[in-house]
């Protein structure tokens, strides 16, 4: 009994003692953030010990895999010392959490920290690389049938972009819900395909059904190609990425708004360009397909500026 009450006291004691020390040190760093591709940028509340340009006093990895510790190369301390520059070998997967324990940065304490990106800039992000980034009309090839079929009127290309990202958040929605608490569970991944496809031709007969009492103008300027979305590559890619990656449901809502978001960008600036064509003097080899497809092919080359671009 004696020993117990020992060994408590003993325990209360070192908590008492290291505690401010760990406090302090936890205080010490004031920021950390992702620099370049394979940077981490540390700031220190004030000036740091010499051993802060040590690579031997870190250890890094992913939150995720605690057993991988990654390659440090230079540990470069700003002039004032209150900030160091963590370079790795290899680019890092900014999309993960890091783990950082350094030690001799402010006397004998072990300080360990996480570095990870906004969340909000993270979806931000998954938005942004859908519509520009990796647009999936001028990047990936997605969906040309319905995009060469409708892209002539700005008027119906504005209308068939809201309607295939109305029907793309939809399914996106009920694909994640159905993936995450139906597929997943019961292991039944292999009918992923059959099953997101079952539910876009649901989403889209609703949406036809919708139109032709809402608006029958609009409805037939989309001719057979309103009942081409139900098999639009576009459709059934958001749902087997989503998969894929194992995206939350927010994560899934940008994806799907980011996509229906660069479908209707690629229709508007294709049917912008044949309207404007209309008018001007083709050779009649040129006329029809083979201009909409060089046009096309422009628009590709010129999405590949935005082709590394990272906000977050």
């Amino acid at each position: 009994m004696i020993k117990k009450h020992l060994s408590k006291i003993l325990c209360f004691t070192l908590v008492a003692l290291l505690l401010p020390a760990w406090l302090q040190a936890a205080d010490f760093v004031s920021g950390k953030k992702f620099g370049d591709d394979n940077e981490i940028i540390v700031t220190f509340a004030g000036a740091a010990d010499a051993g802060a340009g040590d690579v031997n006093n870190y250890v890094v990895y992913e939150e995720p895999d605690p057993d991988i510790r990654l390659q440090l190369v230079a540990a470069d301390v700003a002039a004032n010392g209150k900030s160091v520059s963590l370079k790795f070998a290899d680019p890092l997967n900014t999309t993960e959490t890091h783990v950082v324990e350094a030690r001799n940065l402010k006397g004998d304490a072990i300080i360990d920290f996480t570095v990870s990106k906004s969340y909000l800039g993270y979806l931000f992000s998954i938005m942004i690389s859908a519509l520009l980034i990796q647009n999936f009309v001028f990047t990936k090839y997605l969906g040309l049938c319905v995009f060469f079929g409708t892209a002539k009127r700005k008027a119906t290309a504005k209308g068939m972009g809201v309607v295939f990202t109305i029907v793309m958040v939809i399914s996106a929605s009920m694909a994640w819900f159905l993936y995450q608490f139906v597929l997943v569970p019961y292991n039944l991944g292999f009918l992923q395909i059959v099953i997101f496809i079952g539910l876009t031709s649901l989403t889209v007969q609703a949406v036809d059904t919708i139109l032709r009492k809402v608006n029958p103008v609009l409805f037939n300027s989309f001719g057979v190609y309103l009942v081409l979305v139900i098999a639009n590559c576009i459709v059934i890619a958001v749902p087997l990425i989503l998969a894929d990656n194992n995206y939350n449901y927010f994560e899934t809502l940008m994806l799907s708004l980011g996509a229906g978001g660069g479908f209707l960008l690629a229709l508007y600036l294709m049917s912008s360009v044949s309207e404007r064509l209309e008018l001007a003097n083709i050779p009649p080899t040129f006329k029809g397909l083979p201009m909409a497809f060089i046009v096309a092919g422009q628009f590709a080359m010129a999405f590949l500026g935005f082709s590394g671009l990272q906000l977050f």
